[in-house]
């Protein structure tokens, strides 16, 4: 048994059917846990739960939408219920479909991705919680991104939800630590999945992003799913309140 093994373990990864999502909870099932899916799209989570039971570990779907906060509690219940408890919870649901100046932006597009970034990450922490807190263990692993940690311009709205998530989750880290419930935040760079088509499918945008990273590429889905694992497992058990950013060395520079 090595210090990232989640053998015994179970987890629950919102935004689990593409993407980042999906490599984190197929990469906690190669590493031996079992894990609840949530998503929207069940024909796409199905496929998923059967690659993890293909793997020889537990697979259950919790489909809800995560704007939803009655729709997380059921969610959250049903991934215990189904699971007999949660070790691992992996906020990852979020995204952003369009780019425009901070003036341009419609309140109703801010307050929509405020909603799916930073409110969906609050009712998941306000649900699992408690439970967590009673176990007395377990690492809460909230997905930013690059984007709150520097000026995005054209993204202030997507920017300023991830920088709320960081601090969310300090707070969370200070607050449940006493519990020995680590908290801690995974940082993406820019990195190749659907919801950054927008992005890569327009010239000038793909040019400006990739431009500032040193490593001149977009990642992988699957190079975010390790770091992902580390803070899942007990190689990282004193490690809390950490923004781990995966990133190329964009930040850096």
């Amino acid at each position: 048994m090595t210090a990232f093994d989640l053998t015994g373990r179970t987890a629950l990864v919102t935004g689990a059917s593409r993407g980042i999502g999906r490599a984190m909870a197929v990469a906690f099932a190669r590493h031996g846990a079992d894990v609840a899916l949530n998503g929207r799209d069940t024909a796409l989570l199905a496929e998923v739960q059967a690659e993890i039971e293909g793997l020889g570990r537990k697979a259950v779907v919790v489909a809800a939408d995560v704007t939803d906060a009655e729709a997380v509690r059921g969610m959250v219940d049903g991934a215990i219920s189904s699971l007999g408890h949660l070790d691992i919870v992996v906020n990852n649901a979020g995204g952003n479909s369009f780019s425009v100046p901070f003036l341009g932006a419609r309140p109703q597009g801010w307050d929509k991705v405020m909603k799916l970034n930073l409110d969906s990450v609050v009712e998941v922490c306000r649900a699992v919680g408690p439970h967590l807190l009673e176990r007395k263990s377990g690492s809460v692993i909230n997905v930013a991104s690059v984007a709150g940690l520097s000026a995005v311009p054209m993204m202030g709205h997507y920017g300023t939800a991830k920088a709320a998530v960081l601090a969310l989750t300090r707070t969370l880290a200070a607050e449940w630590a006493w519990a020995g419930v680590r908290v801690n935040s995974l940082v993406p760079g820019w990195v190749a999945t659907d919801l950054t088509e927008f992005a890569r499918a327009e010239e000038s945008i793909e040019k400006a992003l990739i431009s500032r990273v040193p490593m001149q590429r977009w990642a992988t889905a699957e190079e975010i799913s390790g770091p992902a694992v580390f803070l899942a497992s007990d190689a990282s058990s004193f490690v809390t309140g950490h923004s781990l950013i995966v990133d190329g060395g964009l930040t850096v520079t």
